[in-house]
């Protein structure tokens, strides 16, 4: 499984020397230990790297294993925060008890998730939900294997998939919403819980498809085709949707739109660095949200959010 880690301190490699925030506080110190989601990547790192200007003693390390991979670490207490693209399984939660690991969940962007195919492609305008589970479904596996299986006018050339891992909450969510069944689907595909592999893989290939979070479409949509989706209901917006920040955020790019959210279990709430820390994310989100090329929710659903995590601190730290 492929595995990203980066870490982030207040030591900047720059010839002029770092440039704190007029407020850094440098009486924090400590680590935070993060994982997960690589769709939730880009809005995690960002705002760790306005962090360091604010705590430059806080070492922190963000690691991309997907997000069941964060989980598994994150239920097992080795981990402070999990990045997740989707909600936490009833199985996962059980480990979590099991390990007496109460936790969290805090919502933090909306994401689309976009179906990509090579520039070079001129034959797909758009595609209705049906012909993404046609393609997708686990019984499609060996059977849809060409363009024109799926409309009688495409070419009749090799269909190469690229899609998320079984280990990418993303992967989660894209069976559930098109399948029908999470973690169900085909299994003769490229997979991996890497985006940027996706992102390759598509863009040099002139008869693929794939998928992944808005995200990295927005990042190399010059090398990219979004693909326009139908879910053949007009009450969330007649025809083909593409995704876009709009359509994301007023729930017409259906059924591909869906929340993210990050988790800080109640051994974590109890360190005042970490603390601090989800209080500044929740701070800065909203702008740094949009720069990474997701959608921000309304300033009032970071104020709850913010308020759930001060109640959450609150509680834990009546606990022996």
């Amino acid at each position: 499984m492929w595995l990203l880690a980066v870490v982030l301190t207040g030591s900047l490699l720059s010839g002029c020397g770092p440039q704190y925030s007029e407020d850094a506080d440098f009486s924090l110190t400590g680590s935070i230990s993060i994982d997960g989601s690589s769709t939730v990547y880009p809005i995690t790192e960002a705002v760790a790297e306005e962090y360091r200007y604010h705590a430059p003693n806080v070492r922190t390390t963000i690691g991309v294993s997907g997000t069941g991979g964060g989980f598994k670490k994150f239920s097992r207490g080795e981990i402070d925060i999990s990045n997740a693209s989707r909600s936490i399984k009833e199985s996962e939660a059980e480990d979590a008890r099991a390990n007496n690991i109460s936790y969290l969940q805090l919502s933090v962007a909306y994401d689309g998730l976009t179906v990509v195919v090579h520039p070079r492609n001129t034959w797909v305008k758009d595609m209705t939900a049906a012909e993404l589970k046609k393609i997708w479904e686990p019984e499609a596996q060996g059977k849809i294997t060409r363009w024109n299986q799926i409309r009688p006018e495409w070419p009749d050339q090799e269909l190469h998939l690229y899609g998320a891992g079984v280990e990418s909450g993303t992967y989660d969510y894209f069976t559930e919403a098109i399948v029908g069944k999470s973690h169900s689907s085909r299994g003769d595909y490229t997979a991996s819980e890497d985006d940027n592999v996706l992102v390759q893989g598509v863009s040099t290939d002139p008869y693929a498809l794939g998928f992944f979070g808005y995200a990295y479409y927005e990042e190399n949509k010059a090398k990219l085709k979004a693909v326009p989706i139908n879910d053949e209901d007009d009450s969330n917006g007649a025809g083909a949707i593409m995704p876009s920040l709009a359509t994301v955020k007023d729930g017409t790019y259906a059924p591909l739109s869906r929340p993210l959210f990050i988790y800080v279990n109640s051994t974590a709430a109890q360190k005042q660095h970490v603390v601090d820390f989800l209080q500044f994310y929740f701070e800065e989100v909203p702008e740094l949200t949009q720069e990474v090329g997701y959608i921000p929710m309304p300033l009032e659903k970071y104020k709850q959010e913010l308020d759930k995590l001060k109640a959450f601190v609150a509680e834990t730290a009546k606990k022996p």
